[in-house]
């Protein structure tokens, strides 16, 4: 062999292993789920992912302060004027992360908790239906199906009665009034 055949050998197993390595970086970050990531970065991307699937768009989030047992508080800017902190704690037990003050707005801590909830159970349903029951915080009352439903046959009886009480006012009202009404619509026409 060559002295150039050598290098290009030595070039070439080299090559295929930096691409091999490459390769198996690249499924192991496909594995990565921040729901079980106690990590700086997994936690960050926690908080990331919560306020995204909760709907609010943060401009800006950053560590605030570094506690014991892998807990973080952080602060989360959604736009000049509104903000807030946000606290992580690990739970070494389920071994996952967990949103752990209720002194946040009490609708930002509802939301980050369902969207919790929807991120636990969105390997489970690839989407949701209006027949769902909304997936909600394991910290308040859960509404069962029958429950649902009862909800809305009471808000469609409401709409009903509301339909029927429309219909009686524009029957009582006098006919006057209706031809005013029909008069008024053929000159905008």
């Amino acid at each position: 062999m060559t002295f150039y055949s050598q290098k290009f050998l030595f070039f070439f197993i080299i090559s295929i292993q930096i691409l091999k390595s490459q390769n198996d970086n690249g499924q192991i970050s496909s594995y990565f789920n921040p729901l079980n990531d106690p990590t700086v970065e997994g936690q960050t991307t926690f908080v990331e992912e919560l306020m995204n699937i909760a709907g609010y768009n943060p401009e800006k989030i950053e560590i605030y302060q570094t506690l014991p047992n892998r807990a973080k508080v952080f602060r989360v800017k959604l736009d000049s004027i509104n903000g807030g902190f946000v606290f992580i704690r690990w739970d070494s037990k389920r071994k996952e992360n967990y949103v752990a003050n209720k002194m946040i707005d009490p609708g930002v801590y509802f939301n980050l908790k369902a969207a919790k909830e929807i991120m636990r159970k969105q390997t489970d349903k690839a989407y949701f239906t209006v027949e769902d029951v909304l997936p909600q915080a394991p910290d308040q009352e859960q509404i069962n199906i029958g429950e649902l439903n009862q909800f809305r046959e009471e808000f469609e009886l409401k709409e009903e009665e509301k339909r029927l009480e429309e219909e009686e006012a524009q029957k009582s009202r006098p006919k006057k009034e209706k031809s005013k009404e029909k008069n008024k619509k053929k000159l905008f026409n």
